[in-house]
């Protein structure tokens, strides 16, 4: 097998229309939508003895997909959508949202999250940020899922996508808590190309990628590099690729190092809480089932 570094030395002096790595982030749509439905049915049917899925719809593409997938598992009729706007939430996260559930045919629900947050907020953090009350809104919304799932006999289902999760950009205990996701290995420019496939409405698709909560607030504002850029260093340095072979690429340092700062100093949020290890019985430190392992 050719290394990631001779794979590169290789490169012609002209810049070919496909690098090395490119393939890292090809995907069979129709396989990935089979095999994802397999994987809902089977971690919560047969694993879990749950027919029914709980998908909190946010009117952006990855929540649209899990809605699609879950429709597609588990029936339409057994899955429960819930939409949990604040007051700084866009209209148009719940209008678009609404296009895919009434696509789809799911169940809909709309519980407000205003008074919940501002009741802590107001009451005891009237100077808290956005970025807090961003992680509140993350934490409520989660909350009222776990709450429905046990309420209607459903499991809650993830929606974040590997891009954010290497990351970071997600609230720890919040946006990752769900106990399934079936995108959590999909690069979000992969999760574009399946909803495509899917026909996720166009809408929907095209959308700026925002967290909803701050006017103009983007993704890629945050980040710093657009979702395409990002995902085509990411995917290589996954792989294995140096950075000085990503640069020979065609991608600058600045891009690169936003990457790795952005994975490098979120690895914890990629774990469960850390234990102090006082015995060799140490819950998933040592002691694992063999399903664990």
């Amino acid at each position: 097998m050719i290394s990631p570094e001779a794979r590169v030395d290789r490169l012609p002096t002209i810049r070919s229309a496909r690098l090395p790595g490119d393939e890292l982030l090809d995907i069979d749509c129709e396989l990935a939508v089979r095999f994802l439905t397999a994987f809902l049915k089977f971690e919560c049917t047969r694993r879990r003895n749950v027919l029914k899925a709980v998908v909190g719809v946010s009117g952006g593409v990855d929540s649209a997909v899990v809605a699609t997938l879950c429709s597609k598992a588990f029936g339409p009729e057994n899955v429960f959508a819930f939409r949990m706007p604040y007051k700084w939430s866009s209209e148009d996260s719940l209008t678009d949202a609404k296009l895919v559930i009434n696509q789809l045919g799911i169940h809909d629900r709309v519980i407000e999250i205003t008074s919940m947050v501002d009741g802590y907020v107001q009451a005891n953090e009237p100077d808290a940020s956005p970025n807090r009350i961003g992680n509140l809104c993350a934490r409520c919304r989660t909350t009222i899922l776990f709450d429905q799932s046990a309420k209607l006999g459903a499991l809650p289902i993830g929606t974040g996508n590997k891009t954010e999760r290497m990351f970071g950009y997600f609230t720890w205990h919040a946006d990752d808590a769900p106990p399934i996701n079936p995108l959590g290995d999909l690069y979000k420019t992969q999760v574009w190309k399946l909803a495509e496939h899917l026909g996720v409405p166009e809408k929907v698709r095209s959308k700026i990628p925002t967290a909803d909560l701050v006017k103009g607030q983007s993704d890629e504002g945050d980040f710093g590099i657009r979702y395409a850029k990002a995902d085509q260093i990411l995917s290589r340095m996954l792989a294995g690729f140096s950075e000085d072979a990503i640069l020979r690429m065609g991608f600058t340092s600045e891009e690169i190092a936003i990457v790795r700062h952005r994975v490098a100093s979120t690895h914890w949020k990629r774990h469960l809480p850390t234990v102090a290890l006082l015995s060799s019985t140490a819950i998933n430190e040592f002691y694992l089932r063999p399903v664990d392992y």
